[in-house]
């Protein structure tokens, strides 16, 4: 794509010469380089995306569950109602269980898993984010999160670019969403305005209580949007993991709600 370049550099040759040609070219280079970025994935990327997204997220939940030393019940439990929730068929839910244990294996690289996915997946930053938001809930699973397992959450986080302050508060809000997962859908604020409810709520949705209403509201805003399950589909996130996003989508809107019900 050229057409940013040469536009951008005529107008700078029209403006400032010589110098407004090398100048307006750079602009021109970004913003073909974002357009570029917009273009939609051919259905061979979607496949190869929808791939290495499946076999990432099974491969890093086996290691995941295993690194604290054993691989406990609760977090084995916690892989089959994931399957379960994804409605796989029996040679989909097969491979993820030979991805489960094969992450659960002394062999198993952390990086050479995240090499791979980053080749692929590395421009889509709602898949990135949605990949470490499931690491996160089967950390948590048992309600106890181990150092070890923490420190490997905090590795993949780093491959994928967040920050630790960005992670430490990832944390904090995959933590505080959760405790809305069984409350789901409009109205869900009325079972409880507890003042630990009610932070819980703020937490989730990566706030304070003393921002503003608009402030929240675009948090809110960006959260439901980084979840939305049509553009998760649309990065490449495989059909039947959809409905995990969903859920997501619902308990963030369920903070919210209860927020904007004690601001009333």
């Amino acid at each position: 794509m050229i057409a940013g370049k040469i536009i951008a550099g005529l107008l700078g040759l029209s403006v400032a010469g010589p110098i407004g040609v090398l100048i307006g070219v750079y602009i021109g280079h970004q913003f073909d380089k974002g357009l570029g970025g917009l273009r939609p994935m051919s259905a061979e990327q979607q496949a190869e995306v929808r791939e290495s997204f499946f076999e990432t997220v099974f491969g890093l939940l086996g290691h995941l569950a295993k690194a604290d030393g054993r691989v406990s019940e609760v977090e084995v439990a916690h892989a089959e109602a994931l399957m379960a929730k994804m409605g796989l068929n029996t040679p989909h839910r097969k491979k993820a269980i030979e991805l489960f244990k094969g992450g659960s294996q002394g062999g198993f690289s952390i990086d050479a898993t995240m090499d791979r996915f980053m080749a692929v997946c590395g421009k889509q930053n709602n898949l990135k984010r949605a990949l470490l938001d499931y690491l996160v809930s089967l950390a948590i699973a048992d309600g106890e999160l181990h150092q070890a397992e923490q420190d490997v959450l905090r590795k993949i986080a780093g491959r994928l670019g967040f920050s630790s302050a960005l992670f430490d508060k990832f944390m904090e809000m995959v933590k505080a969403q959760s405790q809305f997962k069984q409350s789901g859908g409009s109205g869900g604020y009325r079972e409880s305005t507890s003042p630990g409810k009610l932070q819980a709520a703020y937490t989730a949705l990566g706030v304070e209580a003393a921002q503003t209403d608009a402030q929240i509201k675009r948090a809110y805003r960006k959260l439901i949007s980084a979840n939305h399950p049509d553009k998760l589909i649309g990065q490449g996130m495989p059909d039947d993991m959809v409905k995990l996003a969903t859920e997501r989508t619902q308990e963030i809107q369920t903070a919210y709600e209860l927020v904007v019900a004690s601001r009333k």
